[in-house]
């Protein structure tokens, strides 16, 4: 329905079809924005359920192989043995842009790249188990640190959709269909006014010629 509050001038009829042109092109430039976005949403989706596979089969080995260790060691002894870590993990975080989306990247470095610095411990009073758990969660974690991003990417995607899809929509369903009705109803004012005016001036003129010549069609 046409809003009763606009003007019907000829101006603000250009107006309208100068924004009504600028929505349609607005609309279809987010539609294919979603739709790009959708595409990377499901690649996402696709690394997030391989990643989580590995790192679910990865943790699962290490939690195995650390009940194991816990049931041939001590409580005491295996506390002790992992009270002290040798390693140290240090994380960092860039982004990169997906479709005005930063999403982040991230990176971890260790203190120092002997693989055996990951056994806070001598060998000689623990079980083989322990080593098994621990080297298992070193090579996981990577993955672990790589789901966390896909993850996060995955989150901040499905945002960005939804406020897309909500713009997409508000154009599509309120904003060009009014810009269209008030378009329509201005046109329709625009060619009465014009009609009206023709007819005045008609009579005008009949009344003209009946002044000065006594003269009827």
């Amino acid at each position: 329905m046409a809003s009763t509050a606009i003007t019907p001038t000829r101006m603000v009829l250009n107006q309208l079809k100068g924004r009504l042109k600028t929505a349609r092109r607005g609309h279809k430039l987010l539609k294919d924005k979603r739709d790009e976005l959708m595409r990377q949403f499901m690649e996402v989706i696709k690394q997030n359920k391989a990643l989580r596979t590995r790192v679910e089969e990865g943790l699962t080995a290490a939690f195995a192989s650390l009940q194991v260790a816990s049931s041939i060691m001590s409580p005491e002894m295996l506390e002790q043995s992992l009270l002290y870590p040798r390693q140290s993990v240090e994380l960092s975080v860039k982004y990169k842009n997906i479709m005005s989306v930063n999403v982040p990247e991230y990176s971890f470095t260790t203190k120092n790249n002997d693989p055996s610095e990951i056994y806070p411990y001598g060998f000689a009073q623990t079980s083989g188990e322990l080593d098994d758990a621990l080297e298992q969660l070193a090579k996981v974690f990577n993955d672990m640190l790589e789901l966390a991003e896909v993850e996060k990417t995955m989150q901040l995607l499905a945002e960005e959709i939804e406020k897309t899809r909500r713009r997409v929509n508000a154009l599509e369903y309120s904003t060009i269909p009014s810009l269209e009705e008030n378009i329509k109803y201005i046109t329709m004012k625009l060619a009465e006014n014009e009609n009206a005016t023709k007819v005045r001036l008609l009579k005008v003129k009949d009344m003209v010629l009946q002044k000065a010549h006594n003269f009827t069609y």
